[in-house]
């Protein structure tokens, strides 16, 4: 088998099954195992997979630029913040991540709503703008343009002085294996720090992040109150087996 067509049938496998194995697969093309991770490190080059111990996993969607991920699955994420929104109480404080589902989460809100919102995404402030009765706090440091947050240590001392009820957030990728991920250092590392500062965690993952993965952890799953999603497949039977709760969007 040439090497382009070896390629081609793991991305098939990773597409059929949701995950590679090196292992299997060089023992059923009789190959070095060797060959096939230079196969997969190559692939994952090229923002084909993301590469795991032992093989690799598909890569999120999300982690396309900020202005194409606002027409990756409109409808899964609409009803991802429907369902997160109910989750803000009146006179509660909630810190909201950046990112297109978040942003979706402004829109489902009630107008009437009274309660302060934290974020350290200016485009997620200025979308509560004409929430009158919400009260908005924004972080500064520097701007993370992919996802249109600040990121850094001023942002980060700028979180040390919430206390909130609930952090709705955003990750790229939720595997049962590989966890809560994202793509960038610096801004897991945001994440954790929004986190710490909230009584409960609920993770914001549309279907097409079910069964995907990036390259840096944002949390574990035990630091989490919850995950919500509109996805109804294996990965979410998954996460439920592990003790993971899951609220269906």
């Amino acid at each position: 088998m040439l090497v382009g067509e070896r390629r081609e049938l793991l991305l098939a496998r990773l597409a059929a099954d949701g995950k590679v194995l090196a292992k299997d697969v060089a023992a059923e093309l009789g190959v070095s195992e060797d060959s096939i991770r230079r196969d997969l490190r190559d692939l994952a080059a090229a923002g084909l997979c993301q590469r795991v111990y032992g093989g690799a996993l598909p890569v999120s969607p999300a982690v396309a630029d900020y202005a194409s991920r606002t027409a990756i699955a409109v409808g899964g994420k609409d009803r991802v913040a429907a369902a997160a929104a109910a989750l803000v109480r009146p006179g509660s404080t909630v810190i909201l991540d950046g990112g297109t589902t978040t942003l979706a989460v402004t829109k489902a809100l009630p107008h009437d709503l009274e309660a302060t919102v934290v974020t350290h995404s200016p485009t997620v402030a200025a979308a509560l703008l004409d929430h009158h009765g919400i009260e908005v706090f924004l972080l500064g440091g520097r701007l993370f343009r992919h996802s249109a947050v600040t990121c850094g240590a001023a942002a980060a001392g700028a979180a040390q002085s919430i206390s909130a009820d609930v952090f709705l957030l955003g990750v790229t990728g939720v595997h049962p294996e590989a966890g809560l991920t994202t793509g960038d250092a610096d801004e897991a590392a945001m994440k954790r720090t929004l986190a710490r500062r909230a009584a409960d965690t609920y993770v914001l993952a549309s279907a097409e992040k079910l069964g995907a993965a990036s390259r840096f952890t944002v949390l574990p799953f035990a630091d989490v109150a919850g995950i919500i999603t509109d996805a109804d497949d294996q990965n979410v039977q998954e996460l439920a087996a592990r003790g993971v709760p899951v609220l269906r969007a």
